[in-house]
């Protein structure tokens, strides 16, 4: 029994599940690249590290699931500043790489490294729980996810208009001017390195007990891309536009899917072989066409269509 009067089943629910998983995700990156200026090209490690620490303190220690998932991501915090360290000396298209090398890293320690995360067969963990009640069902975990995703994005929100907050914006605007006037620009650099993979962390976690598994495939470096999408289509710096491009980007694929279904039912069942590629040839485009013609992101057709809205009937009388 679901929460909506449209009767959704589990699927709907894993799909919504998803979005909020891929919501803390991105909205993690988005403080590192949108508000602060800083490149990364391995956010899916952290979120990979994340999910292995939860994994481990779940299976080998029993822990609760609120416990391995704060856990979680404060081991991910830990690893952001290990990199963070070495690496924000450096700027730009350096800085970039020096995440990718993290990415690449993770990934080998994760498949190579059996005797802590069994290789390529992953771990696999039990339904998740929390405070004694089962959240094995998708509805039920989506509770528990919109809470904790709402919460996350009330406190990044907090934190954009706090002190922090403004430095970070100051250094991504100019990080030299910034310094001029006694900002200290490496200790916020690190810091915006240590909450982006935090919440990276935290997302690995919920995703982990969303799959109920953690394999290495759901950390690669295209999923690093597909995280880097979301915030470049969505908005930099906006975290409404954070919503969006998740929204676009976790659920377009998902329309995809459903329109090669239909027409495989409909005409030969075929057609699904046949346009597979033809899908994720549509999904790259629509990212690219995005990228060219709304630079600014989603975000940026929503405010002229809010702000139209606002002085509508009458768009000519100036406020």
């Amino acid at each position: 029994m679901g929460i909506s009067p449209l009767y959704w089943n589990e699927y709907n629910f894993y799909i919504l599940n998803l979005v909020l998983v891929n919501l803390i995700a991105a909205l993690g990156l988005n403080l590192l690249i949108g508000f602060t200026g800083l490149l990364s090209l391995g956010h899916a490690a952290f979120l990979g590290v994340g999910a292995y620490t939860s994994a481990l303190m779940i299976t080998h220690w029993g822990m609760p699931l609120f416990l391995s998932i704060l856990c979680a991501g404060l081991v991910a915090a830990g690893f952001g500043l290990a990199v963070g360290m070495p690496s924000l000396r450096i700027k730009g298209f350096y800085l970039m790489v020096a995440t990718l090398a993290f990415q690449f890293l993770i990934e080998y320690t994760i498949i190579h490294w059996e005797s802590l995360t069994r290789g390529i067969r992953g771990i696999e963990l039990p339904a998740p729980r929390l405070f004694g009640m089962s959240l094995g069902k998708h509805y039920a975990y989506f509770y528990f996810l919109l809470l904790l995703s709402a919460f996350l994005m009330w406190g990044l929100k907090n934190l954009n208009r706090s002190k922090v907050g403004r430095a970070f914006i100051a250094i991504r605007d100019n990080d030299v001017s910034s310094e001029i006037i006694g900002i200290p620009v490496f200790r916020y650099k690190l810091l915006s390195f240590a909450i982006s993979s935090f919440y990276a962390g935290v997302a690995g976690a919920l995703f982990s007990a969303l799959q109920r598994s953690a394999i290495p495939e759901d950390y690669t470096f295209l999923k690093s891309i597909e995280y880097l999408a979301m915030v470049l289509i969505g908005g930099l710096g906006s975290l409404v536009g954070t919503i969006f491009g998740v929204l676009f980007i976790t659920m377009v694929p998902e329309f995809l899917n459903v329109g090669v279904s239909i027409l495989a039912k409909r005409y030969d069942p075929n057609l699904t072989i046949y346009l597979g590629p033809v899908k994720d040839l549509v999904f790259g485009l629509l990212i690219i066409l995005f990228i060219i013609f709304k630079p600014e992101g989603l975000v940026g057709v929503w405010v002229r269509i809010r702000d139209y809205f606002r002085i509508w009937p009458l768009p000519y009388i100036s406020q």
